[in-house]
């Protein structure tokens, strides 16, 4: 039985939507040439990887010449939601007190941070 695709982003998918968000659009040159020089990959990765994103949802394409430029549909703040609401239904059964009292269980957090939880909180119960 063949493995259901993620909806998710794996950590090479975030690399290059990390590119097209900066840029805002490119072809698979463009987001080859801006990655991270100790972390090249093939040209036919990076189309490879494109076009699965596209499928996914993240991206669409344009013609332009002979050359496909690609462009963010869903914006890092739209991902990263996504992939919280992920994570907690996966690992917290849905609860989200239950991710934030984990992460807090786990990690020292500043008196700072704490002080804008609590002010957060506050703003949600008015």
């Amino acid at each position: 039985m063949p493995r259901r695709g993620s909806t998710g982003l794996t950590d090479a998918e975030l690399r290059l939507m990390e590119v097209l968000w900066s840029k805002r659009a490119g072809t698979v040159a463009d987001v080859a040439n801006a990655l991270p020089k100790t972390l090249p990959l093939a040209y036919s990765t990076v189309l490879t990887t494109l076009r699965i994103l596209e499928n996914k949802g993240y991206l669409r394409h344009r013609q332009e010449g002979r050359a496909f430029v690609y462009e963010p549909v869903i914006g890092r703040e739209q991902a990263t939601q996504n992939a919280v609401s992920h994570l907690v239904r996966r690992f917290f059964a849905g609860s989200r007190d239950q991710l934030m009292l984990k992460l807090l269980e786990e990690r020292g957090i500043e008196s700072r941070e704490l002080k804008r939880l609590q002010r957060l909180i506050q703003e949600d119960k008015s």
